[in-house]
């Protein structure tokens, strides 16, 4: 009795395309199914094939006579690697219980699901020989033997993205709108600015401060200030950017010719820090039509993972002298630390309009900005408690002078406010000669064969070393302008520098 079909169904019966209620004739059979169970017997070799001679057939309890035409004439089969693995020897004895006297193959097979025979070509290359046959023949050898790692085990191959990698990804990412960047552990306790400009160096610093004065800069869902640090795990959201230009690659000529320029400024190296000897007109960071400054040159001292050395302070674009490096960050983090505790000294040389009743005085006064949030803004004497504004300490020594009209001062900063040492000769009467900013005496006329140069050199710095905290102490040469001005005067770069006997705060 046939069942009837389902409710809108096709009429077909579930007993299959063969079955009574198609109305076709029953698929003939062509030969045994291949079971799950042929399979293990054969990757265990109890199946050989029919070539093999008659006692062989016989011990394996199987004869391939009457095998369908797919089995006959094939290679001993194998079961695919990792589903049928051989059984490892054991070294307990025998059991001593009977074993059945009917075959293997003419057992009843209950349960086991049917699967088509898998097909073998003729002339096929000889497989390869099972992990478990690998792992004896090791054995055998007096090999270790090898064993897969688990699948979630990352293994040494397995680094994290270098420094490199993770900031050029996310220069990518971030040109195309609002991202959110994660601090990894090596860059925590990192100030916010210092951590974007490490991420992203070819965007201007002053672009960087701007995105934090305007909180456009969120860390954690919060505003920030240039002066934060981040701490690990820490998320960074940052509104969409517009980078300049890659820098140029390591091997690139434009790169090479960098690196000749800056070992050309070294006057001190070690495997920590550097100190160049910064010439004028060059700035120390990027800004608004800024191409070419220090931060951008070094890019092309890179190491093969990505580390960049690290500026440590400024100066001025119209400064030279003294400006140190960093090549590790350890070495920036201690660096900076030994600045704001005031622990380096500094010492400048100035040339300056007209000469100081007082040979050797000190200069206190506080310091703010004229216009709020630009950085590189004039600086104003201010009162305490004013808006921005920051005390300054100057001591100054008078070195030697020309007649009445140009004085030779040799200064020391204690503090390390913008222009500090510009605003403060302004201050007292006596601006620094090529000053663009704060050179405002009236009717005054520079002597003939002098540079209209910004006359100040940052001529010496002693600091602690990062890390065995031994003084450094270097001292930069006289830039061609100010050699000029010397020789023409007739100062002498080797006289006594009074200033050495200055307080140290």
């Amino acid at each position: 009795m046939t069942k009837p079909p389902s409710r809108g169904g096709t009429g077909r019966s579930r007993t299959g395309p063969g079955g009574p209620a198609s109305g076709r004739p029953p698929r003939a059979r062509t030969g045994p199914r291949n079971t799950a169970r042929d399979a293990a017997e054969r990757a265990a070799g109890l199946v050989v094939s029919n070539r093999a001679p008659p006692t062989a057939r016989a011990a394996f309890g199987r004869d391939m006579s009457d095998a369908a035409p797919w089995e006959r004439d094939e290679a001993p089969a194998r079961a695919p690697a990792g589903k049928f693995p051989a059984k490892p020897k054991s070294d307990k004895p025998k059991s001593d219980k009977p074993k059945s006297d009917t075959p293997r193959s003419d057992r009843p097979r209950t349960g086991a699901a049917e699967r088509p025979a898998r097909s073998f070509s003729e002339g096929r290359a000889p497989a390869r020989p099972r992990r478990d046959e690998r792992q004896d023949e090791r054995r055998a050898s007096g090999e270790a033997p090898q064993r897969r790692a688990p699948a979630d085990d990352k293994g040494p191959a397995a680094k994290p993205p270098t420094r490199r990698a993770l900031r050029e990804a996310t220069a990518e990412a971030l040109a195309t709108g609002v991202q959110t960047l994660e601090v990894t552990p090596d860059e925590a306790g990192m100030r916010i600015d210092r951590f974007l400009s490490a991420r992203f160096p070819q965007l201007p610093f002053t672009r960087i401060q701007s995105l934090v004065r305007k909180g456009e800069l969120r860390v954690n869902g919060k505003r920030a200030k240039a002066a934060d640090r981040v701490e690990p795990g820490a998320s960074v959201r940052v509104p969409p950017l517009s980078l300049e230009a890659r820098p140029p690659a390591p091997n690139s000529p434009r790169a090479e010719g960098d690196l000749a320029f800056l070992r050309s400024l070294i006057l001190y190296e070690d495997q920590d820090m550097m100190v160049l000897n910064k010439p004028f007109g060059l700035a120390v960071q990027g800004g608004s039509g800024t191409t070419r400054h220090v931060d951008g040159l070094l890019e092309a001292m890179r190491d093969k993972d990505g580390q960049k050395p690290r500026l440590v302070h400024r100066l001025d674009k119209d400064t030279a002298g003294c400006l140190i490096i960093a090549k590790t960050r350890l070495a920036a983090a201690t660096l900076a630390k030994t600045f704001r505790s005031r622990a380096a000294r500094k010492i400048y040389w100035a040339l300056a309009a007209g000469v100081p009743k007082v040979r050797q005085g000190r200069i206190s006064t506080y310091l703010a900005k004229e216009e709020i949030g630009d950085a590189d803004a004039r600086m104003r004497v201010a009162k305490h408690g004013d808006e921005g504004a920051s005390h300054a300490l100057t001591y100054y020594a008078l070195v030697d002078q020309a007649g009445q009209k140009l004085a030779w001062l040799s200064l020391k900063p204690v503090t390390g406010r913008t222009h500090q040492l510009r605003a403060h000769a302004a201050h007292i009467g006596h601006p620094l000669i090529g000053d663009p900013k704060y050179f405002d005496i009236e009717n005054w006329e520079l002597p003939g064969g002098i540079q209209n140069r910004l006359h100040l050199l940052a001529r010496r710095i002693v600091i602690p070393h990062p890390r065995t905290a031994k003084p450094i102490d270097v001292t930069a040469p006289l830039p061609p302008h100010m050699v000029q001005s010397w020789n023409l005067l007739g100062f002498d770069a080797a006289r006594y520098d009074p200033i050495v006997e200055a307080p140290e705060s």
